[in-house]
C-alpha cells in the first residue's frame, strides 16, 4: 500500500462539501482516475450525468485552475516515477479486476488496515451490519471472523428490523458497517443512532459522506466499466484483514482445530 493519489486524497478530503452533482462527479473519477487523462470534460459530464459546468466547478473545488492542471498532476506523478498506468485496459476482465484491488489496497494506508485489525483484536463483541449487496459481504466478514474470534453476530436477521437489536448494543461493541453504494435511506438514521458506538464503515466511495460520522472509513473500488459492480476489492480486504487478526490472535488456531474438529463429528463437510 502506498502514498494515495493526490487527486483522489483531495476529493476524500472535500467530498462531504460537494453538491450532489459534484459528487456525482467525484464518484465516477475517484473510481477511475486515470478518466481525467483518458477523457474531456464533456465526457466526463457525460458519463457521470451531469454537465460541463459541473465538471469544471468540481475541479476548481478541489482547488484545481482546470481539467488540464489535474491532467498535468497526474502525468508528473506518473514521471515522478508512481505505478499509475496512462493506457486503458482493452477488455481485459482480469486486469481490470486487479486494477480494483490495486486502487484499494493502495489508497489504504497500513495504519489504517492495522488500526481495524486491533480494533477487531480488542472488542468484547463486534456487529457486522450489511444491506442488499453489503449484505453477502457482511456475512462472508462474519464466516471468516467467527473462524478466529468469538461473540461475532451479524444484522439484520432476514426478516427482521434493527430496532430491537440495536437497543441490545452494547457501548464498548465494535459496530462494522459494510455500505456499498444503492444503499436503503435507513442508512443515515442508522448511522445517527451509533454516534456514541465505535464504528467502522467499509463503502465504496460514495459513502464519504459518512466521514465525519464514523469513527473510521476504508473506500473500496467497485468499478465502472460493467453493468454490474465488482466486490472482489472488498473480498481482498476482508482477506487480508481477517488473516491479519489470525496472526495476531494466539487463540486462533486452537479455536480453527476445534471448529474443525466439529466439523468432522458431525459430517459436516463432504471428505476431501
Amino acid at each position: 500500500m502506498s502514498k494515495t493519489i493526490p487527486f483522489v486524497a483531495r476529493i476524500e478530503q472535500q467530498y462531504e462539501n460537494l453538491s450532489p452533482n459534484a459528487r456525482k462527479v467525484a464518484n465516477v473519477l475517484q473510481q477511475n482516475p486515470l478518466a481525467v487523462l483518458q477523457t474531456s470534460v464533456e465526457e466526463i459530464a457525460e458519463v457521470s450525468q451531469t454537465s460541463k459546468a459541473t465538471v469544471s466547478r468540481f475541479f476548481r473545488q478541489l482547488g484545481y485552475e482546470s481539467h488540464l492542471d489535474v491532467k498535468r498532476e497526474l502525468r508528473q506523478l506518473r514521471d515522478s516515477g508512481y505505478p499509475l498506468a496512462i493506457t486503458p485496459t482493452q477488455g481485459d476482465f482480469v486486469e481490470d479486476e486487479l486494477i480494483k484491488i490495486r486502487q484499494t489496497l493502495e489508497n489504504i494506508n497500513k495504519e489504517d488496515v492495522e488500526m481495524l485489525v486491533q480494533r477487531i483484536l480488542s472488542a468484547p463483541r463486534i456487529t457486522l451490519i450489511g444491506f442488499r449487496n453489503s449484505y453477502p459481504i457482511a456475512l462472508h466478514f462474519r464466516q471468516q471472523l467467527l473462524q478466529i474470534r468469538d461473540k461475532v453476530r451479524l444484522l439484520p436477521q432476514p426478516g427482521q428490523t434493527l430496532g430491537e437489536e440495536l437497543q441490545d448494543t452494547h457501548s464498548d461493541e465494535l459496530v462494522i458497517v459494510i455500505g456499498f453504494r444503492r444503499r436503503p435511506r435507513v442508512m443515515p438514521h442508522l448511522i445517527e443512532q451509533l454516534q456514541q458506538h465505535q464504528v467502522v464503515m467499509i463503502g465504496d466511495p460514495s459513502a464519504l459522506i459518512y466521514k465525519s460520522k464514523v469513527t473510521q472509513l476504508l473506500i473500496c473500488q467497485l468499478g465502472q466499466e460493467l453493468p454490474l459492480d465488482s466486490y472482489a476489492a472488498p473480498m481482498s480486504l476482508i482477506s487480508m484483514v481477517c488473516n491479519e487478526v489470525l496472526n495476531q490472535r494466539p487463540t486462533a488456531n486452537s479455536r480453527i482445530k476445534a471448529i474443525s474438529r466439529l466439523y468432522s463429528e458431525m459430517e459436516e463437510l463432504e471428505a476431501q
